[in-house]
């Protein structure tokens, strides 16, 4: 790592959030462009929430570990390089074709190894059309993953369609040495309840996350992140 990764580094004051960023400049090679954005939109905080204290002792230490699914999810998912706020509506094509446009900014929020491979993937069964909008290949986890971008709330009916996707992936496109793939249904909301009994009985590596198109607020997050390390003692 160059110094100025380093003063970028020494601006915060938690060791932890320290050692995690100086675990991943190594292990990723980020720029210090890329360092910079990753620390202020929060990245440490947002992955160290879906885990408990040992696992956040273990983010802090290693880094991004990919082993399974739920290690390449984040909630939320940042999405300011979009530039979307500043329009007073948005469909979920403008959000789709902003990501294609900053696509080295969203492949860096999706995280490590993932690779492009296509947007409006076409699906066709029983006569009719239907298309994932962008599909990535993640080389560490050897397996597909689908993304369908939602407006607003993630709908019970937008699971069943992923799951029909991750059905037709694991049969007609993944190889014989591929995984199973992931899908992921990204919308601004979902009621959590709805998800769980949407969701409940599905084999699949399937998952709804959250984005949203600002970055987060450091206080909230490091006031989350402080009541789990607390509950972990």
């Amino acid at each position: 790592m160059s110094w100025s990764h380093y003063q970028e580094i020494l601006k915060l004051d938690d060791p932890l959030e320290i050692r995690f960023y100086v675990r991943e400049c190594e292990n990723a090679h980020w720029s210090v462009r890329e360092l910079k954005r990753q620390r202020d939109s929060m990245l440490f905080h947002r992955l160290a929430l879906s885990k408990d204290k040992a696992g956040v002792l273990e983010l802090a230490n290693k880094g991004i570990e990919l082993q399974k699914a739920e290690d390449i999810l984040h909630d939320p998912y940042v999405l300011e390089f979009a530039g979307l706020p500043d329009m007073i509506q948005y469909k979920e094509g403008d959000l789709e074709e902003s990501l294609m446009q900053n696509m080295s900014r969203f492949l860096l929020e999706l995280g490590k190894g993932f690779a492009f491979f296509g947007r409006q993937y076409r699906i066709s069964l029983g006569g009719r059309h239907m298309y994932v909008d962008l599909v990535f290949y993640n080389v560490i986890l050897k397996c597909f993953v689908l993304i369908d971008l939602k407006r607003g709330e993630v709908k019970h009916e937008d699971v069943g369609q992923m799951n029909l996707y991750l059905n037709y992936f694991r049969h007609e496109v993944s190889g014989e040495d591929d995984n199973e793939p992931i899908g992921i249904v990204l919308g601004t909301a979902g009621d959590r309840l709805t998800m769980q009994y949407a969701m409940e009985g599905i084999s699949n590596q399937l998952f709804v996350s959250r984005y949203q198109l600002y970055l987060p607020s450091r206080e909230q997050l490091e006031g989350e992140l402080s009541r789990l390390l607390q509950q972990g003692k």
